[in-house]
């Protein structure tokens, strides 16, 4: 007799953004500024830092951004950049050149030209920028919503 498998519901997806020790703070505060995430929790660090390290009390800080949360985390052991391999996170807006602007004033730089998209996620323009932190950030135009999946 075959073991019936308990129904998982998940309830959110949370990405994480690995930062070398001590750049959290500075993160969160770029992607206040950059995006205008707003800080929805924070975690100290145990046991805090002493006056002398000069290290900011920070484990984690959860942010809220469009209607999602991300964690910015606190690690040493964040992985360094290797080709061809890594994530990009998609960020939807009316105005795309703006965006980029703010981005770009708040410490990201810019990745090649905006364009109009015609990828899986972006299908109307289309901007590229690395953060301080080296991550990837698209920003588009709403996509065009996916058919739904049938049965």
């Amino acid at each position: 007799m075959a073991q019936q498998q308990a129904q998982v519901k998940f309830t959110a997806v949370k990405p994480q953004l690995m930062v070398k020790t001590p750049k959290a703070v500075d993160a969160v505060n770029f992607y206040k500024s950059a995006f205008g995430a707003v800080e929805a929790g924070r975690s100290a660090c145990c046991p805090p830092p002493t006056a002398e390290q000069n290290l900011p009390n920070i484990l984690c800080a959860q942010l809220e951004l469009a209607g999602c949360s991300f964690v910015v985390y606190n690690d040493d052991s964040a992985p360094q950049k290797i080709e061809g391999i890594g994530n990009q996170l998609c960020l939807e807006t009316d105005d795309v050149e703006a965006a980029i602007s703010k981005a770009v004033s708040a410490g990201a730089v810019v990745e090649g030209e905006v364009t109009e998209g015609g990828g899986a996620c972006c299908r109307g323009r289309v901007g590229k920028v690395k953060d301080p932190y080296g991550y990837v950030w698209l920003i588009c135009s709403p996509s065009n919503k996916c058919a739904p999946v049938e049965a």
